[in-house]
This record gives structure tokens, sequence and C-alpha cells, in this order.
């Protein structure tokens, strides 16, 4: 083909030469030329970086809606929620607003319930049933299920017939299980098709998923059969049947299942989706490897905070709503405290004799303390993974009372000459010693029997062992301690 008269190509070593000298120029730095959008939306902390923000925010306050969308236009739905949750509140609707149709609202599934709540409900139901049609299905329960039931209801009214249903299907399963966190996009086909028609449909249909793994295999009544995966279709000829090329669902997912036992299936045998079937095992829908993802992630979040006494706690939270989750926890800890504080008062006469034995106090509890908070956290763990059960229960309270008898006697000899060196007194070193050894020992009882009778009874271990845990160490290490020297010194 003929150029035009004039005009000729530039070399590529040509091009990168004056690419080279731009840079030069202008003190860009080649790294940052050629540096990603997550580069520069984020700092060296991995936080939005503030030059970052500040465009954004001067957008906002000019009402700029072209310079915001050529912004945000190549962030990823996970940076646009942190982008979202770095804004100050009220500029957090004028960005949605601003975006219109071009905001992405799969974003807010990555922001705290709180702000997607405050966003949710600045805006009409009608921009909201909008975007909701937008969204894969799992996306759009994750935003309709912490409106209001008025709110769902106008919402769910303004969509497509097929839509809604699916929908309203999954908003009716409880929360926290399988059937909300499917997915209700999904591939099917009856077992008599051949790979070809599979094929073909596949091609033609408009409504498929936008990325999926498996097809399911169906009969008339949409009672799960089995499944085929991708690459073993596109392995075999157009004539072979389904039926002759699919495999039996081994872990369809009950949509009953609470969303911690299906991320554990998904965990055991290595799963990247599961087919989610109901009562009567039909397919309802599919979970896939993002949202288990999610689940496991959210779940681990809930442990660690119940763990010390917080609840579902999170930072966009207001200040009374803190205040409020924490109380009840606190006021059970204050209880323990009375208690642990009544049996100092049984032996005030002996602390008024030996003064030393107040110092020494706080080392004994302290340490039986941190001793059960680490007994503690593995057997929680343990729980949370089933792997503690009734079977191997037993021989785990025998390691964990060895390892407290053992370290108790390592630090019983430490603390004993420390003590004895500081006081010059060898009693109060032999007193403060022994009381260290029972009192490490019962940490480590303490820290496993009570989280295993606390699940026995069917209450959440993570959310009210620490309490307890540390209520038992400070009465036994204050009674040892203080009942010994009492004994001892013959002060009775």
């Amino acid at each position: 083909m003929a150029r035009e008269a004039g005009v000729q190509p530039a070399s590529p070593i040509i091009k990168r030469l004056l690419e080279a000298l731009l840079d030069d120029l202008h003190g860009v730095d080649k790294d940052q030329r050629n540096a990603s959008p997550e580069a520069d939306i984020y700092n060296e902390g991995g936080a939005i970086r503030a030059s970052f923000l500040q465009t954004i925010s001067d957008a906002l306050d000019r009402r700029d809606a072209a310079a915001l969308k050529r912004e945000i236009e190549d962030l990823h739905q996970s940076e646009m929620g942190d982008l979202i949750e770095a804004l100050q509140p009220d500029q957090r609707s004028d960005l949605v607003t601003l975006l219109g149709a071009d905001f992405d609202f799969t974003a807010l599934t990555e922001v705290d319930d709180n702000i997607r709540a405050e966003i949710v409900d600045a805006m009409p139901n009608e921009q909201i049933a909008q975007a909701v049609q937008e969204l894969d299905s799992d996306d759009a329960v994750y935003i309709l299920e912490d409106l209001d039931e008025e709110d769902q209801e106008a919402i769910l009214a303004q969509l497509p017939f097929t839509e809604r249903v699916r929908l309203r299907r999954s908003l009716d399963y409880p929360e926290e299980t399988a059937g909300r966190r499917m997915q209700t996009e999904f591939v099917a086909v009856p077992a008599f098709w051949s790979v070809g028609q599979t094929i073909d449909y596949m091609r033609e249909d408009g409504n498929l998923p936008e990325r999926f793994s498996q097809i399911f295999v169906i009969d008339p009544t949409f009672k799960l059969l089995g499944a085929v995966d991708l690459d073993q279709v596109l392995r075999s000829k157009r004539g072979v049947r389904i039926e002759e090329v699919m495999h039996e669902t081994r872990h369809a997912i009950p949509a009953t299942m609470d969303q911690e036992e299906a991320a554990r299936e998904f965990e055991q045998y290595d799963l990247l989706s599961a087919a989610v079937v109901d009562e009567n095992e039909r397919l309802v829908g599919v979970l896939t490897i993002d949202d288990v993802v999610d689940v496991i992630q959210q779940e681990a979040e809930e442990d660690l905070l119940r763990m010390g006494g917080v609840g579902d706690e999170e930072l966009s939270d207001s200040v009374r709503d803190t205040s409020r989750s924490r109380v009840p926890w606190l006021l059970v800890n204050l209880v323990t405290a009375f208690l642990a504080a009544s049996v100092i008062n049984l032996f005030e006469g002996t602390i008024e004799q030996i003064v030393a034995l107040a110092v020494l106090m706080p080392i004994v509890a302290g340490m039986g303390g941190n001793a059960a908070s680490q007994t503690m956290t593995v057997t929680v763990r343990a729980l949370a993974t089933r792997d503690l059960d009734i079977y191997n229960a037993g021989r785990i309270i025998r390691r964990e009372m060895g390892v407290g008898l053992i370290n108790g006697i390592l630090f019983a000899v430490l603390i004993g000459c420390v003590a004895g060196f500081w006081f010059g007194d060898i009693n109060i070193g032999g007193v403060i010693a022994a009381a260290m050894v029972i009192n490490m020992f019962a940490a480590a009882l303490g820290g496993i029997l009570i989280p295993l009778l606390l699940d026995k009874v069917g209450a959440d271990p993570a959310v009210s062992s620490s309490v307890f845990v540390t209520a038992v160490t400070d009465i036994v290490g204050f009674f040892a301690f203080l009942g010994l020297a009492t004994w001892w010194f013959g002060l009775a």
C-alpha cells in the first residue's frame, strides 16, 4: 500500500529517543510514565494517595463531572470502594450523583455496610432499580439486603419479572447463607444435548454470565444431575452427548447452608464454583470463588473482633453505636473484676503485713492471663476450622496441660529467683514460684476447657471466652499466691 507523500513512519529507536528526551525535559521518570493506575492511586502504605484524593475532592467541589470521570474511569471496583471510603461523608453522595449512569454500583459491595447504607439511602429508588439491573444477582442482593422491606419491594417492583423473581428468591433465604451469596446467573443444559448443541447455545445466547467455569446438567424439573467443566467440553467432539462427559456434582451446596460452612467446602475440596440447590435438590444458583473469598475474610474479621469483645463493629460506625457495642462485655468484665477484687479482700491482713505481695500480685495474674490467651486463641481457631472435635479433644487437652506445667515451672524458677533477690527473702521467691506453676497450669486448662464448654452449650466461644478465661486466671492467680503466702508465713 502506498504511503502519503511526505509522511514517513518513525523508527522504534527514534521514538524511544524522543520519549526519553521529553521525559528528561519534563522531569518524568520512566517507571512513573509506565506505572499502572494502581501505583498512581495508592501510596507505599497501601492507602489512597493524598494528591489523588485531593484531585477527586477538587473535582467534586467544582462539580466537574468530566474531570471526575477521567480520573476514575480506569479504576477497579475494589479501588473505587477504597476511594469512596477515603472521601468525606458529604462527598460520597456527590460522587455518585456526578457520575450518574457511569457509576459502577459494584463498588458499593467493597465498602463498609454503614457507608453503603448511607449512599443508597440518599438515592431515589428509581436510580437503584436501574443500577441493580446491570449488576450480577449476588451483587444486587448484597445492596438490596440492607434496605428496608418497603424500599426493597418498591425497587423490585420496577424490575423485569424474571429478574424480580430471582432476586426475591435470594432475599427470602436467611442472612449469611449460601442462598444469599449465590449468583442466580448460570449455564444449565439437559443431559441429552450434544457437546455441539451446548457450544452453539453458549455462543448464541446473550443472557449467559460474563464468566463461568462449569456447565450444570439438569433434568426437566431442574433437578441437578451433574456438571461439566468447560475444558472437558472443549476437548470433546461435537457429537458426544453431555451425559457421557458430565461428572456427578458431589459438592452441591444447600441454599440454607451457613456461608462459613460453604466456604469450608470450597477450602476442603479446592472448588472454583459449586452448585446451590434447594430442599428438593433443584438447581437455584451457583456459588463462586470470588464470593467465597469475601466470606472467608468477613468471617475472619468477625471472629477477630468478637474475641476483643467488640462484635461486628466497623470503622464507619458512629460514636453512639461503637459505645453501645462495647458496653455489654465491659459490664461482664467489670463483674469478673469485682470477683477478683473480692479474693484479694479475703487476704487484706496478709497484704498489710507483707507489702511485697501487693507488688508481685500483678505478675502472677498477668502471666496467667497471657498464657491463657495463647491457649484460648489456638482453641477458638481450631473450633472455627473444625480441627478440634470430640475425637482429638482429649489429646489436645493433655498437650495443653503439659505445656502449662512446663512453662509454669520454667517461669516459676525465673520469677522466684528474681523476687527472692529483689526483696532479699527466699520465702517470697518460693511462694510466688509455686503460685506461678499453679496459675499457668490453670490458665492452660481454662484456655481450652472454657471455649470447649461454650461451644458445647451453643454459645460463640470467639465472643465470650476471653472474659471468662481472664476471670479464671485472675481469681486462681490471686487466691493461689495470697493463700500460699498466708499459709507459709503463718498469717492466718
